[in-house]
């Protein structure tokens, strides 16, 4: 069995998979305020005997939750735990970019679906609004715009009017009230972006991509943004499933 995990900034999903790559289990929780004591409470639901598991890898974009759950599972296990910036990784991906200053969710999301031939641009709604390029086998950098939930609770916090709003589809551009103008603003006006970044980057590789979307919001836009794209929420899982073999 492997412990498999994605250490974001807002949340943290760990996954217990076995040999074959099937995953059993899964939890998620809050990447803040973590301590060994919920550590402990939630790991009790994912596995029984910590003596079963003979890999552990994480991808993580927060350097102190990921040590904090390494020493961990690190006491529990035995066995060295991994971020995949640790391993080598040039037999999956040529990362043409600073290579510590790229998030390994988005290298993890990258070469989950690498296959040496088609070109991806890969959408991930999460804490922020990120487009990442692969042209083959090459990840050639990206776009990281304004999270759209911090976006908005940032809108509500600073305007006093402005109420906390949950995002919706919305049909009409023209709001009749506020709740109406912020969903539209929001729904149109992301759309919007990413149909935008999507047509320059285009323009600027002089290429075509298959857009692979993922993360939070990304079950809202996909019905909306003109781009052809495929939805898939468990692109980064697959990504460590397939890192995971470096591990001998």
């Amino acid at each position: 069995m492997y412990i498999l995990g994605d250490i974001g900034n807002s949340e943290t999903k760990i996954f217990l998979v076995d040999t074959n790559n099937r995953i059993k289990k899964n939890i998620s929780f809050s990447s803040k305020n973590l301590n060994n004591a919920i550590l402990k409470s939630k790991f009790k639901i994912l596995i029984k005997d910590f003596k079963e598991i003979k890999k552990v890898l994480f991808c993580s974009v927060v350097p102190d939750t990921f040590n904090l759950v390494k020493r961990f599972l690190s006491s529990k296990t035995k066995k060295r735990c991994y971020e995949i910036k640790d391993l080598k990784l040039k037999s999956l991906i040529d990362v043409k970019v600073n290579f510590k200053q790229v998030g390994s969710d988005r290298i993890t999301n990258a070469i989950s679906l690498q296959n040496g031939k088609d070109n991806f641009i890969i959408l991930d709604f999460g804490t922020a609004t990120t487009f990442d390029v692969l042209i083959k086998k090459t990840y050639k950098g990206g776009v990281i715009a304004p999270g759209i939930k911090i976006s908005l609770n940032t809108l509500s916090d600073k305007a006093s009017l402005i109420p906390k709003i949950d995002l919706k589809k919305i049909r009409k551009v023209i709001g009749i009230d506020t709740i109406s103008a912020v969903r539209s603003g929001f729904f149109w006006g992301y759309g919007g972006l990413i149909d935008n970044i999507v047509n320059l980057i285009k323009k600027e590789t002089g290429k075509s991509f298959k857009l692979v979307i993922t993360g939070g919001f990304s079950n809202l836009f996909k019905n909306s943004i003109k781009t052809k794209l495929k939805e898939d929420k468990d692109i980064t899982i697959k990504g460590l499933i397939k890192i995971s073999k470096l591990i001998k």
